[in-house]
C-alpha cells in the first residue's frame, strides 16, 4: 500500500470521535485501495470538517454541503447504511 492510502487509512480509523472512527474505518478499511486519486483527494477534504458535522452528514442527520457532497460522499454514504 502506497504512503498516501496508508495515512488515509490511519486517519479514517483515528478521526477523533469513535462513531466516526468506526464509520470512516469499515468504509477506508474495505474500499482504501479503491479510491481514484480524485476520490482521495474528497476523503482528505472530509477529514478536515468536524466530527459532529461530518458524523450527520454521513447518517444523513443533516444535507451535505454541496461542495462535499460529491461521488466519495455518496459511496460512504451508501457503505454505511449496507453495514
Amino acid at each position: 500500500m502506497d504512503p498516501r492510502r496508508k495515512r488515509l487509512l490511519y486517519r479514517c480509523q483515528h478521526c477523533g470521535m469513535k462513531e466516526n472512527d468506526i464509520l470512516l474505518g469499515r468504509f477506508a478499511g474495505a474500499h482504501i485501495g479503491d479510491l481514484s486519486e480524485q476520490q482521495m483527494d474528497q476523503l482528505e477534504a472530509l477529514l478536515q470538517q468536524g466530527d459532529n458535522d461530518l458524523y450527520n452528514w454521513i447518517t444523513g442527520k443533516t444535507p451535505v454541503p454541496a461542495a462535499l457532497d460529491l461521488d466519495l460522499m455518496a459511496w460512504l454514504k451508501k457503505f454505511n447504511n449496507a453495514h
